[in-house]
């Protein structure tokens, strides 16, 4: 985000914060709408960082798998939240994934991050629910799961497991996805389409060259051959035809799937300019489970980070984001 638009953004959010009802007014607001001008100015505004101590992180004891804890610090009875992290080669302990967790430890959250093994090589398989699972069961009491990215995928599929599902207060999805296999479409081809709304983003042939040959052992040498072309006519043939196999391997990281057996208060979360899962993922999602779901569509994230934007449709994007985040630490 430019430096204009961050002064925009603070402007923006202090102009929320005065206008609030003073019944809800308190060190809620000012969490909330502090989180915000940091998380949308990518760390360039600090305000909660300011306002706040830095969080204790220690480990977590949970069976099978690697998490990290952040305490709040001078905060007693913080509301728990299970982080899924997206693509981090270094999983819990990558940089982008400790700013998150402390940020949203700052904002009052007790956050466990565990670490999702598939997501550290860039490929998720069904054993990555596990260690969602597993730090859900372990936690003292029902907790949000925020996943953010294609880590929105083992999230979900955690929330409908029907060991853990009751230890699920709120599921929020970031920048995730419904289908694996519409998912798979928009890498290879670019196109993407869901209930009227359809366009097309032109990849780096490079990049998809890379995911490619991440997923080479999933594929026939034939089949990988017309893929490492990159050429959107040649996948959009491979993807008409898949191996059953690769069918049901995709199948079974969809959360399009079981969506539907989540307890939990579902919020969705998209950038419409998201160019690395597009928003029609959040709409697929959304209609398969309307009852208690919230759809927030807004220009200024564009993946899972913060984006440009001005005038009232920027404000219209930080009163929607502002009250998502208030309800979370209100709740």
């Amino acid at each position: 985000m430019r430096q204009p638009e961050v002064v925009r953004l603070a402007g923006l959010l202090l102009a929320l914060v005065l206008f609030v009802p003073i019944a809800h007014a308190g060190r809620r607001t000012l969490w909330a709408g502090a989180f915000l001008v940091e998380f949308l100015s990518q760390g360039r505004l600090a305000p909660l960082s300011a306002l706040t101590l830095e969080p204790t992180r220690e480990p977590l004891a949970v069976a099978g798998a690697a998490v990290d804890r952040y305490v709040p610090a001078g905060l007693p009875g913080s509301a728990p939240l299970v982080l899924v992290h997206g693509f981090a080669p270094e999983g819990k302990d990558d940089a982008r994934v400790r700013e998150a967790a402390t940020l949203l430890a700052r904002c009052g959250f007790d956050v466990a991050v565990p670490t999702i093994p598939g997501l550290t090589r860039g490929r998720l398989g069904s054993n990555d629910v596990a260690p969602v699972v597993a730090t859900l069961a372990a936690l003292a009491s029902p907790s949000v799961v925020l996943g953010v990215s294609v880590g929105a995928g083992p999230a979900l599929l955690a929330a409908a497991d029907p060991r853990v599902r009751e230890r699920v207060r709120a599921v929020v999805s970031l920048g995730g996805y419904a289908s694996a296999r519409e998912v798979l479409r928009f890498w290879l081809t670019g196109a993407y389409e869901y209930g009227g709304v359809r366009g097309r983003v032109v990849h780096d042939p490079e990049l998809v060259r890379s995911f490619v040959a991440a997923n080479a052992d999933l594929l026939e040498p034939a089949a990988r051959a017309e893929l490492m072309a990159a050429d959107a006519d040649r996948a959009a043939r491979f993807l008409a035809r898949l191996p059953p196999a690769l069918e049901r391997y995709l199948d079974e990281l969809s959360p399009l799937r079981v969506v539907g057996e989540i307890r939990a208060r579902l919020i969705l979360i998209h950038g419409q300019s998201d160019r690395a899962v597009p928003y029609t993922e959040s709409l697929r999602l959304a209609a398969a489970r309307p009852e208690r779901t919230a759809l927030v569509l807004v220009g200024l994230v564009e993946h899972v980070e913060g984006g440009g934007g001005a005038g009232w449709g920027a404000a219209r994007d930080v009163l929607a984001l502002w009250r998502v985040v208030y309800a979370l630490i209100s709740a």
